[in-house]
């Protein structure tokens, strides 16, 4: 149970660090940067250590698979609550730009920092482990030297894994978007939480390329390409998907809708039937040949 807290310990002191780097941050002139940095410095430092309680826990700390599963939808919770604003993921950044909803330069800036901030997180949490602080990390340290893959089949199954994942998920962010953050987070915690669950015997269903490339692209096994392909178009691919089906085309790229029509429809009072709509119909021709 002391491997346990010290867990909880670590990704509480995550959170007030990225928090607390948030309110500093409000100042900056690059915004998306600075935001888009400290919740995926967040993300990934915590989804790394629960990680370490799924692949470890069970053997050093005996803690089965619902205890990491709880544990990672609480974290996504509180990282969405905390992280208001900004979601450290790629994919969901290109789709506010391909909605039109973000312009090019906080697109790369939110991107860019995505990435740097995942790499941080990658540094701190191996000098963490480093320190041995319980015989789970101490087992941690000792596998990271050599990790094993988290992409356990073939490339076509990957991508499309990751593909499905990410489509299944950015349907439910796009129509969750409007609404309440209580109501909003907790229910993409929850999808975020059950896809990963679904998809951990293919994948992992990481749907998020900076948290993918900081967790396994260094892992042997796989090419650098193949990695790219599985993590980055799998779900570049079914976010794209995602928005034509929700919205009918990719305003970015174009404007007509092509799944929906908007057509014409003429509302009748309420209390008319079918000989006076056809009268008030005949009246209005009159007044037009008139």
């Amino acid at each position: 149970m002391s491997g346990l807290n010290v867990s909880l310990g670590f990704m509480l002191a995550v959170v007030v660090l990225g928090a607390a780097g948030r309110l500093l941050s409000r100042q900056l002139i690059l915004q998306s940067f600075s935001a888009e940095f400290l919740a995926s410095f967040m993300l990934v430092a915590c989804w790394m250590e629960v990680q370490t309680l799924m692949e470890v826990g069970q053997w050093a700390g005996g803690f089965g698979p619902d205890v990491a599963f709880t544990i990672l939808f609480l974290t996504l919770v509180v990282h969405g609550m905390v992280s208001q604003g900004a979601t450290g993921n790629p994919t969901v950044t290109a789709m506010n730009f391909f909605t039109c909803d973000s312009v090019v330069s906080s697109t790369l800036f939110g991107i860019a920092g995505q990435f740097l901030g995942a790499l941080l997180a990658r540094l701190l949490t191996s000098y963490y482990w480093s320190l041995e602080l319980t015989d789970m990390h101490m087992i941690r340290n000792l596998m990271s030297q050599e990790c094993s893959p988290a992409l356990r089949s073939s490339v076509m199954q990957g991508v499309f894994t990751e593909g499905v994942c990410a489509l299944t998920f950015h349907l439910l962010y796009i129509n969750l978007q409007h609404h309440t953050a209580l109501l909003r987070v907790p229910l993409v915690a929850a999808a975020l939480t059950f896809l990963n669950f679904a998809a951990n015997g293919y994948t992992s269903g990481f749907l998020n390329p900076s948290l993918a490339y900081t967790l396994t692209f260094n892992c042997p096994g796989f090419t650098m390409v193949e990695y790219m392909t599985v993590y980055w178009l799998g779900p570049l691919v079914g976010m794209v998907l995602a928005v034509f089906l929700c919205l009918g085309h990719i305003p970015r790229l174009f404007a007509r809708n092509l799944l929906y029509s908007k057509k014409a429809r003429v509302r009748v009072p309420k209390g008319k039937g079918i000989q006076d709509q056809a009268e008030a119909k005949k009246g209005q021709g009159e007044k037009k040949g008139d």
